[in-house]
């Protein structure tokens, strides 16, 4: 075989080789993905149902909150609601009952 040859088939032969390589990588890393997704869909369903209390219990306490909230809202309408009657039946001379302790 001559020189040229030579380096050739030895270029032709690393090419190979790399390319080997470069197979062997992406099928250990496409395992490890595998291995990786049944991992996780092993893992999941205790997951799933820890969040769904987890979220259950944030939504009743989102809830007690918001009627909190709307409460309050309500009776702070309903105290300027009287304080504007108030001050309409005084400018009529009228005033409301209030019992004195």
């Amino acid at each position: 075989m001559s020189m040229e040859k030579m380096t050739e088939v030895e270029k032709s032969f690393q090419r190979a080789m790399e390319l080997k390589k470069m197979v062997n990588r992406w099928q250990n890393s496409h395992t490890h993905c595998v291995w990786q997704m049944t991992l996780s869909q092993r893992r999941n369903p205790c997951a799933i149902l820890r969040m769904q209390g987890t979220m259950v219990q944030e939504l009743t306490l989102a809830n007690k909150q918001l009627l909190m909230a709307r409460q309050a809202a309500l009776h702070q309408l309903f105290e300027m609601e009287h304080q504007q009657y108030q001050q309409e039946l005084n400018q009529m001379g009228k005033a409301f009952y209030a019992e004195r302790l």
